[in-house]
């Protein structure tokens, strides 16, 4: 039996957060910050964004998944239903989340790989065969085509019998973290703006309570940034949709009580606690005071948050286990309403049924058996707490003056600004790991030189990518072509145009367009993004 390696000694002590903020030995009352009066679900809501929070309803349990096929994935969310689930997420495949169908040239090898392949209304149907949309929520990770998957989710709900205005749950819809952090992205800013600003407005009025967008720091926190970054570009990208409606000619309190965002939570415990509290206050203040919103709900942070996927490692992997189950109470004891728990299998491959179902269970051990939910924000006075909440606030809001000197943060993407910043983040987060000043256990300490037992991994078979690209070319052989081709037209008039896109998308599904189709419609009107390469 091999014995495992400690970590490395005589390295100087750094007593930081991961985000740098210096950590002192210990704290008083003359680190506390002036303000700390109102209660949970006061203005501006650093306690919580409702007065009883988990003592009045848990936060919803989700577990993110998507593979393969829809058939695939219809019964693995009702296996997730089935086992206390109490909303669906949805991943997307490559093809699916780039506009492509499963018979492109650049959809080989990748159709129902990393998330399930939808390219059609049949597609969505039989993903959500069985399931009644009216009752469950749904959040679905996609966002250059999140319009197009928007309009298939609604048009299966009516034909179940569904009011669309009933619908609840959330399409991320962020184009402008995939410019900087993720790399899914399709059209140029302005017209994928243009596509965002239209489903902010149509749902006002189709769909309110839908929130049409997500806006995500999760994706930018794995790509290296530290929790300051994440906040200030995720708001600052909030900032930047936000005007865009504002000039389209909506009013504030028209849309932003449908607005959410996507927070990771990573492994530095009380500083993730600390950035949920700052990031209500951050956005309270933005919305009352850069915005002028009147109504209070328009001031309220609502938030998913996920474990983080950048932390799970290959090497001991039953160790992701802890990792996941602390980072969830981190983002639990912050005042989360929503939650995804990654599963120990995530950093080798998509998760089995096993794993997932184990994922689950370390929420609603946290939910039922810590009975950390019984009282609203715990940790509220802690010396400590409420120093790092300040001074998270605090750094970001120079950040956020700083993009705003710069141009806004569309400018700052443009020219690599963002990119910069988060890439000078990720090299020193690793080079940290690699001289062993930030310890991850099983990887630069407590190394194992044998190997641990074998877990079971999910494979995709390829024979789903033929059945995919098959489904497509027999979808589009039974269509009506002239009802099609109408469609689409009026849809490139409507993009050429200044027509609210939605409408005419969602008439484009029924009239049996395929995703892609409508993707290219729309890339030949806006064009293609490049990505920025001036480094």
């Amino acid at each position: 039996m091999s014995k495992p390696t400690g970590p490395k000694k005589d390295l100087p002590k750094i007593f930081a957060t991961r985000s740098g903020i210096t950590v002192k030995e210990a704290y008083q009352s003359a680190d506390l910050p002036p303000e700390l009066s109102h209660l949970p679900g006061e203005y501006p809501f650093t306690r919580g964004v409702q007065k009883d929070m988990y003592r009045g309803r848990l936060w919803t349990m989700r577990q993110y998944a998507g593979f393969g096929s829809a058939e695939e994935s219809n019964r693995r969310y009702h296996y997730l239903l089935s086992q206390g689930v109490m909303g669906l997420s949805v991943a997307f495949d490559l093809p699916t989340q780039l506009g492509f169908d499963p018979d492109h040239v650049r959809s080989k090898g990748e159709v129902g790989k990393v998330g399930v392949s939808v390219a059609t209304l049949e597609d969505m149907r039989m993903l959500f065969k069985g399931i009644d949309l009216a009752k469950v929520s749904t959040s679905m990770t996609i966002n250059a085509t999140a319009s197009t998957l928007l309009a298939f989710y609604a048009c299966v709900a009516e034909e179940n019998g569904a009011q669309v205005s009933d619908l609840r749950g959330t399409v991320q819809n962020d184009v402008l973290k995939e410019y900087v952090a993720r790399g899914n992205y399709i059209y140029p800013a302005e017209g994928a703006l243009r596509l965002t600003t239209d489903m902010f407005e149509w749902c006002s009025k189709e769909m309110p309570k839908w929130n049409p967008i997500s806006i995500s720091g999760y994706h930018i926190r794995e790509a290296g940034s530290n929790a300051v970054q994440e906040l200030a570009f995720t708001f600052a990208n909030a900032i930047a949709y936000v005007d865009s409606a504002v000039k389209r000619g909506l009013a504030v309190d028209q849309f932003a009580g449908q607005l959410s965002f996507f927070f990771n939570v990573h492994s530095d415990f009380f500083e993730e606690i600390a950035k949920f509290r700052a990031a209500r206050k951050i956005w309270a203040k933005l919305m009352r005071d850069r915005f002028g919103a009147k109504d209070p709900r328009s001031w309220m942070l609502r938030f998913h948050s996920q474990t983080a996927g950048s932390t799970l490692t290959a090497q001991q992997p039953m160790n992701n286990v802890v990792r996941v189950a602390l980072q969830a109470l981190s983002s639990v004891l912050g005042g989360t309403q929503s939650l995804h728990t990654n599963s120990l299998d995530e950093a080798l491959a998509l998760p089995t049924e096993d794993s997932a179902r184990l994922a689950l269970r370390t929420q609603q051990v946290i939910a039922y058996e810590t009975n950390v939910a019984q009282t609203v924000d715990p940790l509220a006075g802690s010396y400590f707490i409420e120093n790092l909440t300040n001074e998270l606030e605090a750094r970001c809001w120079k950040y956020l003056e700083e993009i705003d000197r710069l141009g806004g943060t569309v400018k700052c993407i443009e020219n690599g600004w963002v990119q910069g910043e988060i890439l000078n983040s990720a090299y020193s987060d690793q080079k940290g790991i690699d001289e062993g000043r930030i310890k991850v256990v099983g990887v630069n300490c407590f190394q194992e030189t044998a190997k641990g037992p074998a877990i079971e991994l999910m494979k995709i078979p390829p024979e789903l990518e033929i059945g995919g690209r098959e489904r497509v070319k027999a979808w589009r052989a039974k269509r009506n072509q002239v009802e099609t081709d109408h469609a689409l037209r009026a849809l490139s008039d409507g993009a050429k145009g200044t027509a609210n896109l939605m409408g005419l998308v969602r008439d484009a599904a029924r009239a049996g367009a395929t995703l892609g189709e409508i993707s290219d419609t729309f890339r030949k009107v806006f064009g293609q993004y490049q990505e920025y390469s001036g480094f």
